[in-house]
Parts: C-alpha cells; sequence; structure tokens
C-alpha cells in the first residue's frame, strides 16, 4: 500500500509541476487514475514533507468545498 501512495504522490507532484498554478482537489481525482483514498493519504504525506500548499475554498452550492493545491516554492517562500 505504501507503494502505492508514493507513486500516486509522484503522480500529483508531476500534475502540479505542469500546471504550475493551483490545482483543485477535485481536478486531481478527474486527472489521475487512483482511488480518491490514496490521493488523500499521498496529498497528507506530500504536505507533512512541506511539498505543497493546501488552502481549503468554499464552493458556491450550499457550503461545499474543495482544496487548492499548489507545489511549495523551491524558493523557501510559504
Amino acid at each position: 500500500m505504501i507503494t502505492k501512495i508514493g507513486f500516486a504522490a509522484g503522480d500529483i507532484w508531476q500534475l502540479l509541476d505542469k500546471q504550475n498554478g493551483p490545482v483543485t482537489f477535485k481536478k486531481i481525482c478527474e486527472a489521475i487514475d487512483a482511488p480518491r483514498d490514496f490521493l488523500l493519504m499521498s496529498l497528507g504525506w506530500l504536505a507533512r514533507e512541506g511539498h505543497v500548499v493546501m488552502e481549503e475554498i468554499k464552493l458556491p452550492r450550499r457550503g461545499q468545498r474543495d482544496y487548492k493545491v499548489t507545489l511549495r516554492s523551491r524558493k523557501g517562500g510559504e
């Protein structure tokens, strides 16, 4: 399982690097062929290691939420 989470983390990293800007968690789920639970665990791993920044965003419908995810600046920002 750890290996699958690691591969999903790599896929997320590559997606964020190509986008060169924020990506919603919903878009990550659509773009990467992995179970949602693995993607959540992978994002947690990347966040704990300090590689990504996540910001909760509210969607206009009934308080639904999503997360905006970006790669942390390599220049030591944030």
